[in-house]
């Protein structure tokens, strides 16, 4: 944990605050799902996290330089404080343990009350196909969380395997009695799913008594279907001859 350092840039009190932690996930649900939550919410960057194993490079967004892991805040309403850490790399093994220590310490000392963190899943023989409803579940690391997940009538993830940040965190809350919560999206493993992350924002509107307008991320994810469809008809003749190439998302 010594090696995982939060910075923050200005001091803000975020007592009861909602915490949301975004680490790149399968189909990238986290990260999509964090940055448009930053985005269409307004948030401001509040602090990021730093470590000498991440990786020596800056983020520039609109000519500003941004760290790697960063920190944002805002509130909605009369009072309801969101917090969301938002990561651009999948943090190297090693790192995993020291990333969740020091998120949900800071959690702490804040007085946050829930952390929630989304991810992408994989289920086989789910259809890939353009118009599939995509599922969402739910764990919670307490009692309490759990109580909230069924108040909400969000369905739960009962057996199975949750890895990376994520696990880690459910693991610590359960320990030290601190309300954590996973969401499972459905995703696709092998491009950015919006549709996925749409779902996993659907939960977190829920849980946070909140509306949220995800119609633009079902339309994004509309345009990479149809240029992967477009993409797996151009390869078709080409299979027999060899391996196609790979599609570029956003080219």
């Amino acid at each position: 944990m010594d090696e995982v350092q939060i910075c923050n840039f200005e001091e803000v009190d975020l007592k009861e605050a909602t915490v949301i932690a975004g680490f790149p996930s399968i189909g990238l649900v986290s990260t999509i799902a964090a940055n448009y939550l930053i985005d269409a919410l307004n948030l401001k960057q509040i602090g990021c996290i730093t470590s000498p194993q991440f990786p020596a490079l800056a983020v520039v967004h609109t000519g500003e330089p941004l760290s790697p892991v960063r920190i944002y805040y805002g509130v909605q309403g009369a009072s309801k404080k969101i917090v969301v850490f938002v990561s651009e790399f999948k943090p190297k093994p090693n790192l995993i343990n020291g990333i969740s220590e020091a998120i949900m310490k800071w959690a702490n000392d804040n007085e946050c009350t829930l952390l929630i963190s989304p991810e992408g899943m994989v289920v086989e023989g789910k259809s890939d196909e353009g118009d599939r409803e995509v599922e969402a579940y739910a764990i919670g690391s307490t009692e309490n969380a759990r109580a909230m997940l069924t108040e909400k009538k969000i369905a739960q993830f009962k057996n199975g395997i949750i890895a990376g940040v994520s696990g880690v965190l459910l693991n610590i809350g359960k320990q030290s009695n601190f309300n954590v919560i996973s969401i499972l999206a459905e995703a696709h493993p092998n491009y950015p799913d919006a549709r996925a992350a749409a779902a996993a924002i659907n939960v977190m509107a829920l849980l946070m008594n909140m509306e949220i307008n995800v119609t633009p991320l079902y339309e994004e994810s509309e345009r990479i279907e149809k240029q992967l469809q477009k993409f797996h008809k151009q390869a078709k003749p080409m299979v027999s001859g060899g391996q196609a190439p790979q599609p570029s998302m956003y080219g």
